[in-house]
């Protein structure tokens, strides 16, 4: 049994699908105006963590994720420049060259994380007819307002408006300020389609039965998902910030249109924080998977420190952390190799029993990689069984077991003659010269370890 928390309903509940065995699933993807930063990349672990554990379970999953290439604004309240126009001007290309640049670079990134493909990547541009068709659905039942700068969603007309997020709308109401977009009927309301300016052409707009212009950020999740997912489907994800305003809004333009419930299961995963880190995609101050690479870490260090923590739970950056995470998997890499040595034996079903346990009771990583590691540790298991196990555990954890090897370190001649000089002082029980040469390579970041085949030099 697989107990999934959902945040519509604030609980853990046990998973059911609509059809046998057959899950559809939708998680919010990338916006491709700039490189995501590693903040960015959780939701799409958390994502991808959840489609392993369903697939281990037997179930066939039928995962959409959009890709963003208009109509997300700078404001989440409907203000401000559409965040591809605005790269478009940054960089000197058109918004269509901006987003294939960024959305190649994204999949670079997640295809570098272990993170399997979606099952379909639909991109806004490619669905604007479906958009279209869903915004005249609304306008058909009585949702929908005309200002002066586009089409409105009038959430006034749903009682449950915000129950996702639980939001307080008479509060809101009574705190409003000045509309800042004027016209608006209520402070909750939102924009379906927007009018392109009148003293500029964008790169990306289209007719319609409106006027020319281009659709809103949360119509396109509505229109994409209901169009290969069906209108009612299992499986929502996101980050956290898309509780109160984006997928608010999904559940009420989509149940509004359709007359049915949206979606069964909502699931978000929290922030990553970042210790002394500041980061802001929009300004470009970012983070990236790259600059990480070229700080000596790899894309498997980061998975594994993201692995730690539930995700539910916010994920504290520093580079101790990463520091820690890195020690860490060098240990697991070191045990994979010596395993492999002995074979591919046969899985251990008793811990295979208790790590699926733990991944599905709401994907408990951290208790599942403690799993992994008493099995490791435990005595009793043949080394070719350990491995067989750890290389069924990573059909989940993507950590890229069996390409694990061991880093060769490559060593300048001075250093080499220091190894040399105390191996000699180790066989002559000269244990002082032998930790001094220890400490010295230590502080040239090198990190020596006594075996039975003899010393092995790795990076500290």
């Amino acid at each position: 049994m697989i107990k999934l928390y959902n945040t519509l309903t604030r609980q853990k509940e046990e998973f059911k699908t609509i059809n046998d065995k057959e899950v559809t699933f939708y998680s919010c993807g990338p916006t491709v105006y700039w490189y995501a930063h590693i903040g960015n990349l959780r939701a799409y672990v958390f994502a991808d963590l959840l489609k392993k554990t369903l697939e281990y379970n037997g179930y066939k999953v039928r995962h959409a994720m959009n890709i963003t290439d208009v109509g997300h604004l700078t404001s989440d309240s409907d203000t401000g420049e559409d965040k591809m126009e605005k790269a478009k001007k940054r960089e000197g290309k058109n918004a269509w060259e901006i987003a294939k640049f960024y959305e190649a670079a994204f999949f670079m990134d997640t295809d570098r994380l272990n993170i399997a493909r979606p099952t379909i990547t639909c991109r806004a541009t490619d669905h604007i007819k479906e958009q279209i068709s869903l915004v005249t659905a609304l306008e058909e039942k009585g949702y929908t307002y005309r200002i002066e700068d586009g089409i409105y969603f009038d959430t006034s007309k749903l009682s449950d408006y915000g129950k996702l997020a639980r939001l307080d709308i008479e509060g809101l109401k009574a705190g409003a300020r000045i509309e800042l977009v004027p016209g608006k009927k209520n402070p909750t309301d939102f924009a379906l389609w927007k009018f392109s300016p009148k003293d500029a052409q964008r790169d990306m707009e289209w007719d319609s039965p409106w006027g020319i212009g281009f659709p809103g950020w949360h119509i396109e999740c509505s229109a994409m998902s209901m169009h290969h997912l069906g209108n009612h489907f299992d499986i929502h994800t996101g980050g956290v910030d898309h509780i109160p305003v984006h997928h608010t809004n999904e559940i009420a333009q989509s149940e509004s249109a359709t007359g049915e419930q949206f979606v069964n299961y909502w699931l978000h995963n929290e922030f990553v924080n970042f210790k002394d880190v500041k980061m802001s995609k929009s300004s470009g101050d970012i983070l990236t998977l790259d600059v990480l690479i070229n700080s000596g870490y790899s894309p498997m260090d980061y998975r594994y420190l993201l692995l730690m923590s539930h995700y539910r739970s916010q994920v504290t950056f520093s580079l101790e952390a990463m520091d820690n995470v890195k020690n860490t998997l060098e240990r697991l890499k070191r045990h994979v190799v010596e395993l492999r040595k002995s074979g591919t034996g046969k899985i251990n079903e008793a811990y295979v029993t208790k790590f699926v346990e733990k991944m599905n009771d709401d994907l408990s990583t951290p208790e599942a990689l403690s799993v992994m590691w008493e099995m490791v540790r435990d005595d009793s298991i043949s080394s070719s069984d350990k491995y067989a196990t750890l290389l069924d555990f990573d059909k989940i954890l993507s950590l890229g077991i069996a390409e694990m090897q061991e880093e060769k370190v490559e060593l300048t001649p001075d250093e080499q003659a220091l190894v040399e000089k105390r191996d000699k002082a180790r066989a002559e029980k000269d244990w002082k010269t032998s930790d001094e040469i220890r400490d010295e390579l230590k502080k040239r970041g090198l990190q020596l370890l006594d075996t039975p085949e003899g010393t092995k030099v790795e990076q500290a």
